[in-house]
């Protein structure tokens, strides 16, 4: 494991994978361990939203839709350029869910320094994740949010994904840049998964 580890830092440098799946999916979960075992920086566009929420008590995810274009833009872009984050690769969380904003992500990415690499989806049923999100009701582990507040929100969510976000993940894989991975196995399982697949790439871009 160390040694495919290696490689894919190598391969990596101090560019950029965007983890993508249907809500509950795992995105987070994956995404900060990732990060954590590449020496990585964690973004989350979610997190960086709903802050922003809070802090400007404004409501831009409260029915489960996405933050309109011009709102991630400012949000989120400028997270790129940050000194801070310029040595290090970087893991996201779907970064660019809206069918159009993933040309200005790769975009930005690259003048930033980030280059994308990898662009992964969680494959998992919309079934699977229903059940998941009944589960964290029922456990309360998801906190107070907004966009998990009820079954309604949830289906509005995994409509958005279905409606603007698939044909992202579809421009991913024309520029050869998106790696399927079994979401629906256990936590461990999936991020096997992942840096198998992350290897594979590693090795075959050096080939």
């Amino acid at each position: 494991m160390e040694e495919k580890i290696s490689t894919i830092k190598n391969w990596l440098g101090t560019g950029s994978i965007n983890i993508f799946g249907l809500p509950m999916s795992g995105k987070d979960t994956q995404g900060i361990r990732l990060a954590e075992t590449l020496e990585a920086k964690y973004l989350s566009s979610g997190m960086i939203i709903r802050a922003a929420e809070q802090e400007r008590h404004k409501d831009y995810t409260k029915k489960g839709e996405l933050a309109p274009t011009d709102v991630f833009y400012e949000l989120v872009l400028p997270y790129f350029w940050r000194q801070d984050l310029a040595d290090y690769p970087l893991v996201l969380s779907s970064i660019g869910r809206w069918s159009g904003e993933e040309d200005q992500i790769i975009a930005t990415t690259s003048e930033a320094g980030h280059e994308t690499k990898a662009a992964i989806l969680l494959n998992i049923s919309e079934n699977d994740v229903e059940q998941r999100f009944r589960a964290s009701k029922v456990l309360n582990d998801r906190g107070d949010r907004n966009d998990d507040k009820n079954l309604e929100i949830f289906h509005t969510r995994l409509k958005e994904f279905r409606e603007k976000t698939l044909p992202v993940l579809q421009h991913y894989k024309a520029l050869g840049l998106l790696v399927e991975v079994n979401g629906d196995q256990n936590r461990n399982a999936v991020f096997n998964e992942i840096v198998e697949k992350l290897y594979k790439k590693a090795s075959e871009s050096q080939s």
